[in-house]
């Protein structure tokens, strides 16, 4: 690890406790590009809080947040980390909050983004919006009814 991104992790709370670290571990292991870890190298989840002002008791003694930069090739639409980092910290935060449900409640919340974009995007119509997105007729319209989209 870098001092930098072994400094960050010291300023963390880790709200999860051992567990979360464990996790860490393991999402280091998989995602981090390098031998050496770097700030923007750790989770959304972390980087997240670092970034987030702090609130001491003694409104004077503020120290400035962390602004850890996203690496250029992860830079994409939606902002610097790209809508996959938030997609990835949303998974991290339900996969402690709601095991066994992740699957099924971001797969629903994915779904009913694409399809709300593609049904504004053609202003109302199933079958242009079920073209837009590569889908079938049926298919848009059992989505619509399952995600209670129709009213």
């Amino acid at each position: 690890m870098s001092p930098e991104a072994l400094a960050a992790l010291q300023r963390y709370d880790f709200p999860g406790n051992v567990r979360q670290l464990e996790n860490l571990c393991h999402w280091l292991t998989v995602m981090a590009p390098a031998q050496v870890v770097g700030v923007e190298d750790l989770p959304p989840e972390v980087l997240q809080a670092l970034a987030a002002p702090a609130t001491p008791a003694d409104p004077g003694t503020a120290a400035a947040p962390a602004t850890p930069r996203a690496p250029a090739d992860r830079a994409g639409p939606g902002g610097p980390a790209g809508w996959e980092d938030a997609l990835r910290a949303e998974a991290l935060q339900l996969l402690h909050a709601q095991p066994g449900q992740v699957w099924d409640a971001l797969t629903q919340r994915f779904e009913r983004c694409l399809i709300e974009a593609a049904l504004h995007h053609t202003h109302g119509r199933r079958i242009d919006a079920a073209q837009r997105l590569g889908i079938g007729r049926n298919t848009i319209t059992r989505k619509i009814d399952e995600l209670g989209l129709d009213g």
